[in-house]
């Protein structure tokens, strides 16, 4: 999917270490600086999740040619196609204090903007040929521009067009099919508090499809229809809000570019900006330009809830699923005919390769994702990245865990997490004559895939 963010790119970075003292001549403490991370914030930061998340990333932006632009472009490089609109002024950028996890300052600097000037036709050509357009608003000029504007109003109604405001932007163009304040923003906008009717009144002063004032753990509020979306329980140990709301605005923006229904999409951006939470938000990266990717968005589970809204039965299974063969298959129908949800836990390539060893895993996790939700018989898939999902089944719950049946119980530590939360464990008999390790060694050896092999389906 090709992804255009528009909007204005920030330099954020994270002084840390130890406050053990204070300053002689004030009252303040001393930090002792032990590290400098550096990492994309703003718009620049909603252009890395959206690569992290899969998507071809362009990012319409502005910044100088000072030190601060020429990180951003360094941090930027291998993430997306960056590409400049006119700018007057230094790159903007931000400073935390933090002494042992905690921020004690926040110093910004840089006064740049976009004026009102024409753009270069690279720019458009970027805006209609993508998939989708999220503009993240930073207050810093770009969405007053009047060129820019006219290009976003003249967006095919078939590309979703999301837009994150912020009180010194300008306001969305009527052409916007989602915007989404969070809860401070909308009251600037004069929307009263967190209700239905304050989302609704933005929605009719915007002339937008739809509004969602994000509330923080609370989740969104959507209107229309003028609903509370509600925010699974945060696992995380060092839960920093930090960049939740860009990790929101991507996830729901590639949803819709995907064809998700808008309430479906929205659960999925409250879901996904939940979880980047809980994993330590964006200061959790380390940003020396090989930082890892920032986690993986979590599933949606829609499904789920509407299943135990009418008291349905969840069920989840678990496993590597790589080389999918009709032994996994028939652990899937077993599975999903125990109850009204099946939710496949998925371990990632690092888990897998922990797991088995080199080289696998064969296919890679994105394709193995794509074949199991291929299945009638799977409602959602969820990857995790540790060698066990118990974390993940501590967030799903489900009412029936199923396992192959060559595992025993006591060597399931996440049966322990289900039955804490009121499930059971179902071992599925496995399927004679199939199994990935023998199928690899087969062809290896150049033999014919062989139905009388055994061994366990994973």
């Amino acid at each position: 999917m090709k992804l255009a963010v528009v909007g204005d790119a920030l330099l954020d970075v994270d002084l840390s270490g130890g406050a053990e003292r204070l300053c002689p001549d004030a009252p303040v403490p001393v930090v002792d600086v032990a590290a400098r991370k550096c990492r994309p914030g703003g718009a620049a930061l909603a252009a890395v999740l959206g690569d992290a998340s899969g998507a071809d990333v362009t990012l319409i932006t502005g910044r100088s040619d000072d030190s601060a632009g020429r990180e951003l472009e360094r941090l930027l490089a291998a993430r997306c196609v960056l590409l400049d609109a006119p700018f007057s002024g230094g790159t903007p950028s931000k400073t935390r204090v933090r002494a042992d996890g905690q921020s004690l300052v926040r110093l910004d600097v840089g006064d740049g903007v976009v004026p009102d000037l024409p753009l270069a036709a690279g720019l458009f050509e970027a805006l209609r040929s993508a998939d989708a357009v999220l503009v993240a608003d930073y207050g810093r000029g770009i969405t007053r521009n009047s060129w820019l504007r006219r290009e976003l109003a003249r967006l095919p109604s078939d590309v979703p067009l999301v837009w994150d405001p912020h009180p010194r932007g300008a306001e969305p163009v009527p052409r916007t099919d989602l915007v989404v304040p969070n809860h401070a923003e909308a009251l600037s906008f004069g929307a009263g508090s967190g209700t239905a009717e304050g989302a609704e009144a933005l929605r009719l002063r915007w002339g937008c499809g739809a509004v969602a004032v994000t509330m923080g753990a609370r989740g969104a509020v959507v209107s229309p229809p003028g609903e509370l979306l509600r925010a699974p329980e945060l696992m995380g140990r060092r839960p920093d809000v930090c960049g939740a709301g860009d990790s929101f605005a991507v996830s729901v923006t590639l949803a819709l570019g995907r064809g998700v229904p808008l309430l479906e999409a929205v659960r999925y951006g409250v879901d996904c900006a939940s979880r980047f939470v809980a994993e330590g938000g964006a200061g959790a990266w380390a940003c020396d330009g090989s930082e890892p990717p920032p986690p993986r968005p979590g599933p949606s589970f829609s499904r789920v809830e509407q299943v135990r809204s009418w008291g349905g039965r969840v069920v989840a299974a678990g496993g590597c699923f790589d080389l999918l063969h009709p032994g996994h298959i028939n652990l899937l129908n077993r599975a999903r005919s125990l109850g009204d949800a099946l939710v496949v836990c998925m371990n990632s390539d690092e888990s897998v390769r922990r797991l088995k060893g080199p080289p696998r895993p064969v296919v890679h996790a994105e394709d193995r994702r794509c074949l199991l939700e291929a299945l009638e018989c799977v409602d959602a898939v969820a990857e995790f990245d540790e060698t066990s999902p118990s974390r993940l089944l501590e967030q799903l719950r489900p009412d029936i865990w199923v396992k192959g049946g060559d595992y025993e119980p006591d060597q399931l530590p996440e049966s322990r997490v289900v039955e804490r939360h009121g499930g059971r464990t179902v071992l599925v008999p496995l399927v004679d004559g199939y199994s990935t390790s023998r199928i690899l060694r087969d062809l290896e050896h150049g033999g014919r895939i062989r139905r009388e092999c055994h061994g366990r389906a994973g």
